[in-house]
């Protein structure tokens, strides 16, 4: 049996200021291997290719040559080709979730490790962490568990909610080489699983909402994925209640159906029938 991953811990980020992509990233790799300043580094080299790029070809260069970044806002968002670059230093790619590369993911999510999740100027990310799937949002105090049922389920609503979603494959790090007590962003935390849970169900107790910026309070919160799965059973149980109901119509006698369907009479139509 594969020994588990990083002592069979959870590595998670708490929403720090506008610091998303960090946590993403982090959180597919699991364990703090990048800071904000690492990010806008590569955000930076990104944007200095890109001009030269445009000043070597003949196309207009114009919005390139401004002091404007167009791979980092100044409210600290990054683009996914900053978070490529990141996790292409761990030889990781990235792919449209979309795009026919992906399709065998569409299909069976649960076969994956990684997905990237992208709306407005909010990341985070889903993860296969020791056979586990979790959300690792950092608007949550803690991963919350996704069942294997749930996940394609949450990714169809995510879409369906308007999100980008992207899937990480390559070789992420089986040992994070950074132990909590080097770790220097200060909203990293180690969590085991039940730690997590309890973490998670004492939130959800308390019904605290998560920490939003004025984006995401307009963006409709997503059900946790125990009510979903709630959710989700009770529409099977609905549709197969409709169709024995239809089935058992269709094998009734045709005076039996034929009552079903007639339109009762009103008492005045009664009446008026009667009277000669």
């Amino acid at each position: 049996m594969e020994r588990a991953s990083n002592g069979g811990m959870l590595y998670h980020e708490v929403q720090e200021s506008k610091l998303c992509a960090v946590h993403c990233v982090n959180t597919v790799l699991q364990g703090p291997f990048f800071s904000e300043f690492d990010l806008a580094a590569l955000a930076s080299d990104l944007d200095s290719k890109e001009r030269q790029m445009m000043l070597q070809g003949a196309a207009s260069a114009g919005d390139f040559l401004s002091e404007e970044s167009h791979n980092v806002s100044l409210g600290g968002d990054f683009s996914i080709q900053v978070l490529q670059k990141a996790l292409e230093v761990w030889d990781s790619q990235v792919i449209p979730f979309d795009c026919p590369v992906a399709e065998p993911a569409q299909v069976d999510p649960e076969l994956e490790n990684a997905f990237i999740c992208h709306l407005h100027d909010h990341w985070f990310c889903i993860r296969k962490v020791n056979g586990e799937w979790y959300n690792f949002d950092s608007l949550y105090a803690a991963p919350q568990h996704l069942s294997k049922f749930y996940l394609s389920a949450y990714l169809d609503s995510l879409k369906g909610s308007g999100w980008s979603i992207f899937l990480v494959r390559g070789n992420f790090p089986k040992e994070c080489p950074i132990s909590s007590t080097e770790a220097s962003n200060g909203y990293g935390q180690w969590l085991s699983p039940e730690d997590a849970e309890r973490i998670t169900k004492s939130c959800n107790l308390t019904q605290v909402p998560p920490q939003r910026n004025m984006t995401q309070q307009h963006t409709e919160r997503l059900p946790s994925s125990a009510d979903a799965d709630m959710h989700l059973l009770s529409d099977m149980e609905d549709d197969d209640l409709r169709a024995a109901i239809a089935a058992s119509l269709m094998d009734s006698s045709p005076a039996t159906a034929s009552a079903v369907v007639s339109t009762p009479k009103t008492e005045n139509e009664d009446i008026k029938e009667k009277t000669p």
